[in-house]
């Protein structure tokens, strides 16, 4: 189902807080369409918006925000972490703290942006005649639910300089890769046409994971060229996806369920799967296919587990391999396909679990 506004009993301190903000709420799994989001007046954002909570979770949650043109929101700031993608337009956003200088970058859609814990931040539309619209992916709920008190959380004073000390090239340095499938930055200018690196594990396709602010949720770009699609998996709530290229759809169910509930998307959508659903990607268009994810992720540079065999382990749980798959759902991909002209272009033989292990082991992968 379509996420479709809704208001219903609040029954948690977030949930009361999301109710008095005064914006639509939508809730289901997947939005059609970001840039056409009905949103509404929002007083304390000093634009409009709108809560979108997918994957009937609580752990994180999505919040799209508009800027009128030549306008600006309010300053903000906040004891949970957040994740923003430029949607539309273009402007700047100002950053400083409590004894921390304030510093201004530009940024265009396809932007990632990801303000530093609890600092002053406020946005700028960069243009007279066009409005912006963000889309930001927060730890919000989870926060509310430690602390259950606004006050503190949009009210404390704590300067984290650890993370934030007002470097003059904090949000300007492109940063560096830090091992493969890695990059740390504070500021990415457009995701969609960032270089991404060979990522065999999910099948055809490219990836690129980013480490953001000194922060613990992250995001990654993924790609699969034309006539291919991902293999089936499952994980955590909480990983927003949103299409920022190609057209194509995505599969989602629960191990047990005999019917696949199905996704069309194309530029715009976003998806979130449930807690331990499964979901699984297809590229029906004459373009690759780019998508965007902002999610949890702890502490991603400590990993080590390219080469842990617990982890290995858990993929093959996590992770329907294409031999093992329905057949069905090759069938009904290979049937969208041809009514393009097009052909499967995916050999199982060369996506084996078993051959990547290999491969990052051996180096070949690094």
């Amino acid at each position: 189902m379509e996420a479709t506004s809704t208001k219903r009993k609040a029954l948690t301190a977030y949930e009361r807080w999301r109710e008095q903000e005064g914006v639509p709420i939508y809730e289901a799994y997947y939005v059609k369409d970001l840039y056409k989001l009905e949103l509404g007046p929002w007083a304390r954002k000093g634009g409009a918006g709108a809560y979108v909570n997918l994957g009937r979770q609580y752990e994180d949650d999505c919040m799209v925000m508009e800027i009128a043109p030549g306008g600006q929101l309010n300053e903000d700031h906040h004891m949970y972490e957040a994740l923003i993608f430029v949607l539309s337009g273009r402007g700047a956003t100002t950053v400083w703290g409590e004894g921390v200088p304030k510093r201004t970058f530009e940024w265009q859609a396809g932007s990632l942006i990801s303000p530093p814990l609890n600092m002053h931040y406020q946005h700028y539309n960069g243009s007279g005649s066009e409005a912006v619209r963000l889309l930001a992916v927060t730890r919000q709920p989870k926060i509310f639910e430690l602390y259950r008190s606004a006050d503190y959380i949009y009210n404390c004073d704590w300067t984290f300089k650890d993370r934030y000390a007002g470097q003059d090239d904090y949000f300007t340095d492109p940063g560096q890769r830090v091992k493969r499938l890695f990059w740390k930055t504070n500021f990415v200018p457009d995701v969609r046409t960032f270089a991404l690196e060979e990522y065999p594990e999910r099948g055809p396709g490219f990836n690129m994971k980013f480490l953001m602010s000194e922060n613990s949720m992250v995001a990654h770009v993924s790609e699969f060229p034309i006539a291919t699609y991902k293999k089936g998996h499952r994980h955590n709530a909480g990983a927003h996806v949103i299409i920022i290229g190609g057209q194509g759809y995505s599969l989602l169910w629960f191990e047990g369920e005999k019917e696949r509930t199905r996704v069309d998307w194309k530029d715009g959508a976003i998806l979130s799967p449930g807690d331990s659903m499964y979901h699984q990607h297809f590229n029906t268009g004459t373009t690759p296919a780019r998508y965007l994810a902002l999610r949890l992720g702890g502490n991603p540079e400590a990993y080590t587990r390219p080469a842990d065999e617990e982890y290995w382990a858990e993929r093959a749980i996590r992770q329907i391999e294409y031999e093992n798959e329905d057949p069905s759902i090759r069938a009904e991909y290979e049937a969208d396909l041809a009514k393009v002209g097009l052909k499967l272009q995916v050999d199982e033989d060369n996506y084996r679990i078993a051959d990547t292990v290999a491969k990052v082991r051996s180096g070949e992968l690094r």
